[in-house]
């Protein structure tokens, strides 16, 4: 784990975007091996897009010494999130968690959602959502550690591929 003083959690300003562009993909980058070639051109291309986004209400970064090596981003609903009202998600949702590769393992995911239970509590939400898919295995285990548990009614197919939802119950989760 990271120490408390070399960790440093913070919202993203416009001088960090290359560096969140590269922390995404090289974290996500792991997953084009398990995607065909037009869904992984496909997926990468929607990832960095997302860095110039409007629509997520915060972007987190996790820094150790300086340097961008986690990020996550915060929408307020479905709609915003994946333009899915139909969802109808009307609180948090965590998207695009990335940690570099090189600095898995130190509980920067894990500080990184800390923050967005923090700020889902703060703007008064009962629930903190996600979507993952089975390909996510290390991620889904972290989720379900930190007391997330499977919201069906919410999971989404993309193509043949299940996106699987995830609630946290604010009022009782733990993780803080």
């Amino acid at each position: 784990m990271a120490d408390a003083k070399e960790l440093e959690i913070r919202e993203a300003t416009e001088a960090d975007r290359d560096a969140i562009r590269k922390v995404l993909e090289d974290a996500y980058g792991q997953y084009r091996a398990v995607l065909p070639p037009e869904g992984w051109n496909q997926y990468r291309e929607n990832i960095i897009a997302s860095v110039d986004s409007d629509k997520p209400t915060a972007r987190i970064i996790a820094l150790i010494d300086g340097e961008v090596v986690g990020s996550s981003q915060l929408f307020l609903s479905s709609e915003a999130a994946y333009g899915l009202p139909e969802l109808e998600i009307q609180s948090p949702i965590i998207r695009l968690l990335a940690v570099s590769p090189s600095a898995r393992g130190r509980g920067i995911a894990t500080a990184l959602i800390k923050e967005h239970v923090r700020r889902a509590r703060e703007l008064g939400a009962a629930t903190l959502h996600l979507h993952t898919s089975d390909m996510m295995e290390s991620a889904v285990k972290l989720y379900e550690r930190l007391g997330f548990e499977r919201a069906q009614d919410k999971d989404i197919h993309k193509g043949e591929t299940l996106v699987k939802s995830y609630r946290l119950q604010l009022q009782t989760a733990a993780i803080l």
